[in-house]
């Protein structure tokens, strides 16, 4: 089997809610993304996806992710899409880091194989754990009545699992979160994610403050050995996220006891196989682990939940629907939602039917 084509779209996904705020005045207004189908020359098809959140959120954006795809899809016409580990190795001999822009060509060629081995994407990733994963949503940055209302009207909705978000100015966030945690019952899972916003002097602050409120921190500064000088002092779990940009990262934050948990982002990572792999070796080390991504509708959002229902259940904290988050449709047969709980579509590959209808016209085709 060899790779015969190559095409890419640009969707702009806007989200339902309106802007998306994050602390420092960091806003998005939709998920700009890339998507990519590569088909072999027995007829199948797979497809990937990639949507940085703004230029503001990781060492990504969208313009540069289309500048790198048109630059490193030539190179794969003519390979074989199953050979994931020799596509990743070819990718990253033609065109040095940016893992960001091979992700959705790494997921398309994941998505094919399996489809040409007729057995869903989860199957090759290591086999269904459970049926379902436990969501979370979002609490973005606003004032104190904004925040209450929004967790609010979430847990109303039937979520249990909220992330609020603080990394602004500290004795205002310890006001939002009191108010969130005042706002929700008891029981709601409540991850305080910073995004990287703090000083250790800030993020410790922080933390004092809210001692009696039962949350997980999230990624309060930017390095790995500022996190951990937090951690030293902290008595809740914390989770990191943005500091998980490789396998030798995540080796780092393990030996020095850095987190209990890692947030592991497709795209930061470069695409599925790195996901994959440092899934793996995170869940032998003993971390809690979430699988998402920086944004991307329901071909991404499938990839995640495949990486997150062949991750052990007892090591999993809970996975997101980005597919809900944008007004438009890319596909049929999007990851079902029921409740609070995320399941993967029936079907082989990603389970998806994208409809290139859908898509546009590719600003990008080879073959």
């Amino acid at each position: 089997m060899q790779i015969k084509t190559i095409k890419a779209y640009r969707v702009v996904q806007p989200f339902v809610d309106g802007p998306y705020r994050m602390s420092k005045g960091r806003v998005a207004d939709c998920f700009d993304a890339v998507i990519v189908a590569i088909t072999s020359d027995s007829g199948v098809t797979g497809w990937g996806e990639m949507a940085p959140l703004g230029n503001f959120y990781s060492a990504a954006f969208p313009a540069g992710t289309r500048a790198g795809v048109v630059e490193i899809a030539p190179h794969l016409i003519g390979q074989d899409p199953r050979g994931l580990a020799g596509i990743g190795r070819l990718m990253d001999t033609v065109f040095k880091g940016h893992p960001y822009i091979k992700s959705a060509l790494d997921m398309a060629c994941w998505d094919l194989a399996a489809r040409a081995a007729d057995v869903p994407l989860v199957t090759m990733l290591g086999g269904r754990e459970s049926d379902m994963a436990e969501t979370y949503r979002v609490v973005t940055h606003g004032t104190l009545d904004q925040m209450a209302a929004l967790a609010k009207r979430i847990i109303a909705e039937g979520c249990r699992r909220l992330q609020v978000k603080v990394g602004g100015n500290v004795h205002d966030d310890i006001d939002r979160v009191t108010a969130v945690a005042s706002a929700v019952p008891k029981s709601t899972v409540i991850f305080c994610d910073a995004n990287a916003g703090w000083t250790p002097y800030q993020a410790r602050q922080f933390a004092d403050a809210t001692r009696g409120i039962d949350y997980t921190f999230e990624q309060p500064c930017t390095t790995i050995e500022e996190n951990m000088s937090v951690r030293r002092m902290l008595d809740k779990p914390m989770v990191l996220d943005e500091s998980v940009i490789s396998l030798e990262a995540m080796l780092d934050i393990h030996r020095l006891g850095a987190a209990d948990g890692l947030t592991l982002k497709i795209s930061r990572l470069g695409g599925v196989t790195r996901t994959r792999q440092i899934r793996d070796v995170a869940v032998d080390l003993g971390f809690m682990i979430t699988v998402e991504d920086t944004g991307g509708a329901e071909i991404d959002t499938a990839a995640m939940a495949h990486l997150s229902l062949s991750t052990p259940e007892e090591r999993r904290l809970h996975a997101i629907a980005f597919h809900e988050w944008v007004t438009v449709r890319t596909a049929k047969n999007a990851p079902p939602v029921t409740g609070s709980h995320m399941g993967i579509p029936d079907g082989p590959g990603l389970g998806i039917d994208v409809d290139p209808s859908l898509l546009g016209k590719p600003f990008f085709e080879i073959g």
